[in-house]
C-alpha cells in the first residue's frame, strides 16, 4: 500500500518548505490558508529566494525512491485519493496529502467507515495527577469498548491516554508532528515502541522529519479530523490541546471536557469550554454515551461503585475525599487489616490503583 505519485510530491514540497512555513505560519488561520493551497501558489507563498532551487527539486522528484524511503522504514501510506483514506479528514480543506503509517495500518483503515467511532483525549503536558488518571481511564475505557483513541504522545494527557488504551489492548492511534518513524518527545520512546509494535503512529511528514513548531497545530488538524467526538482534560488558556477543540467545532465535531478545579490555571481553558457549551465528561461512560449512543456502554464500562457493599462504598468515598493511604484509613492494627483488605478488593475490582509511596488513586 503506498500514495500516488502526486500526493507523495506534495508531502516532499511541503516538507522542503518546512522552514518557510515555519516564518510565516504558526498562526493557526494562516496555517490553514497555507496548506490549503495548490502546489504551485504554495511556492510562490513561501519559497522566496529558493523559489529555482524548490522547483527544480518538485519538477525532478523521484516517487520510487520516496516509496523506498517507506519501504526501508517498514511504513505505509495512504493518500487522499485512496477510497481507504479516512473520509471524515476530507472535511478539511487543508487536509494532509498523505498519511504516513508506521506500525499496523489497519487502526487506520478501520477509519475509512465514516460512522467508526474515535475520540480524541488531549491535554496539558503539565498535568495534574487526578487529570493523569482521567485521561488514563477515558483511553482504557473507550478502547475496550473498540472505540478508537486518538491522541498526540505528548506528555502528560495524551501520553496518559495512550497508555490506558494498551492496558485495554483496544485501538489507539497516534499523531506526530514529525515522522511517524521518530519518536517525539525522546522521553517517550518506550511508548512510541510499543505503540508502533501493537497499534500505530501516523504523521503527515516523510519518514524521518524533524518537526518543526508549527507541525505542532498542523497535527492537531489531523488529530481533530480523525475524531468523531474531541475531549479536552487539562488545557491552560494558552494550550494547544484548545487548537485542536477548535478546529473540531470548526469541522461540526463534539467537543467535551473533564471539569477541573476552578482555582487551578492548568485547567482554565477546559473549564471555560463546559462554559462555552462543551459536553461534560466525567469518564470513559460519558464520552461513550455520546460517541455510541445513551445506556449502550453500560455493561463494557463495568460495575458501579453503587452496587458495592456499605463498607466497600465507604472506603472509596474516603479516598477519593483524600483519605488515600492505610495510614490515613486506620488507627489502629485491627483497622489497618481491614483497610489493607478493603482496598486490595476495590484495586482487584477495578475502582482503585495503587501509585508511588503506597497511595491510593481513584479510577475513572
Amino acid at each position: 500500500m503506498t500514495a500516488c505519485d502526486g500526493c507523495l510530491r506534495r508531502t516532499d514540497l511541503v516538507a522542503q518548505l518546512a522552514p518557510h512555513v515555519e516564518r510565516g505560519g504558526r498562526d493557526r488561520r494562516r496555517l490553514g490558508e497555507l496548506l490549503s493551497l495548490p502546489d504551485a501558489r504554495l511556492v510562490d507563498a513561501l519559497a522566496g529566494e529558493r523559489r529555482a532551487a524548490v522547483l527544480h527539486a518538485y519538477e525532478t522528484f523521484d516517487a520510487a525512491r520516496a516509496r523506498a524511503r517507506l519501504a526501508a522504514a517498514s511504513m505505509h501510506a495512504v493518500c487522499r485519493h485512496d477510497t481507504r483514506y479516512p473520509p471524515r479528514m476530507l472535511d478539511a480543506g487543508d487536509a494532509p496529502a498523505v498519511l504516513h503509517v508506521a506500525g499496523d495500518v489497519e487502526r487506520l483503515l478501520v477509519l475509512a467507515d465514516r460512522d467508526a467511532p474515535a475520540v480524541a483525549v488531549v491535554g496539558a503536558r503539565r498535568a495534574g495527577a487526578d487529570g493523569i488518571e482521567v485521561a488514563r481511564g477515558l483511553g482504557r475505557g473507550l478502547a475496550a469498548a473498540g472505540v478508537t483513541v486518538i491522541s498526540g504522545m505528548a506528555l502528560g494527557i495524551d501520553a496518559a491516554a495512550h497508555v490506558g488504551a494498551l492496558e485495554a489492548g483496544g485501538p489507539t492511534i497516534t499523531v506526530l508532528a514529525g515522522g511517524a518513524d521518530v519518536a517525539y518527545p525522546a522521553s517517550k520512546r518506550g511508548l512510541h515502541r510499543e505503540l508502533v509494535r501493537t497499534q500505530a503512529a501516523i504523521s503527515e511528514m516523510p519518514p524521518g522529519f524533524k518537526p518543526y513548531r508549527w507541525c505542532f497545530p498542523a497535527r492537531n488538524r489531523t488529530i481533530a479530523g480523525l475524531a468523531s467526538l474531541t475531549i479536552v482534560v487539562e488545557a491552560t488558556e494558552r494550550s494547544g490541546s484548545l487548537i485542536t477543540a477548535d478546529l473540531a467545532q470548526e469541522l461540526g465535531r463534539a467537543v467535551g471536557a473533564v471539569p477541573g478545579p476552578v482555582t487551578a490555571s492548568r485547567c482554565t481553558g477546559s473549564n471555560a469550554l463546559l462554559r462555552d457549551g462543551a459536553f461534560v465528561i466525567r469518564d470513559a461512560q460519558d464520552a461513550l454515551d455520546e460517541v455510541l449512543g445513551i445506556g449502550v456502554a453500560t455493561a463494557i464500562t463495568g460495575r458501579r461503585s453503587d452496587e458495592l457493599a456499605p463498607p466497600l462504598r465507604e472506603l472509596l468515598r474516603l479516598v477519593e475525599d483524600g483519605r488515600d493511604t492505610v495510614s490515613s484509613l486506620a488507627a489502629t492494627p485491627g483497622e489497618a487489616q481491614h483497610a489493607m483488605a478493603g482496598l486490595a478488593e476495590l484495586e482487584m475490582l477495578g475502582f482503585l490503583r495503587r501509585g508511588p509511596g503506597g497511595h491510593y488513586v481513584r479510577v475513572p
